[in-house]
């Protein structure tokens, strides 16, 4: 099994900025294979945000923050970041990472994903 923990939410003002934070760990060795940030906003779906996948390094965006939000990956501490700048109204939801431990064509739908974070509120006001 693998947690994830999830920090760095809060509350921000329009074009402000915020950096979310999530580490894996396991009792037992993993296989890390890609990361992700989803959000759901109220009443809404999630929706996919940014993944990474970790050994290329290769990042994937969401149209809807590309420029604004950037993911990164820290090898040594089995950690992603998302780095949220710019932030608008309707940022506005649930963050939740997630991490894919197999091999995947693609990194983009929540259901590639196998372990979920319990997700972290981030508000951005008017």
């Amino acid at each position: 099994q693998v947690q994830l923990v999830e920090s760095g939410g809060g509350l921000v003002q329009a074009g402000g900025s915020l950096r979310l934070s999530c580490a894996a760990s396991s009792g037992r060795g993993f296989t890390l294979y890609a990361m992700g940030w989803f959000r759901q906003a109220p009443g809404k779906e999630r929706e996919f945000v940014a993944g990474v996948h970790w050994s290329s390094a290769n990042t994937y965006y969401a149209d809807s923050v590309k420029g604004r939000l950037t993911i990164s990956r820290d090898n040594v501490k089995n950690t992603a970041y998302l780095q949220m700048n710019s932030l608008k109204p309707e940022d506005t939801a649930v963050y939740y990472c997630a991490l894919i431990s197999r091999w995947r064509t693609t990194v983009v739908s929540a259901s590639d994903y196998d372990y979920w974070g319990q997700g972290t509120q981030v508000t951005v006001s008017s």
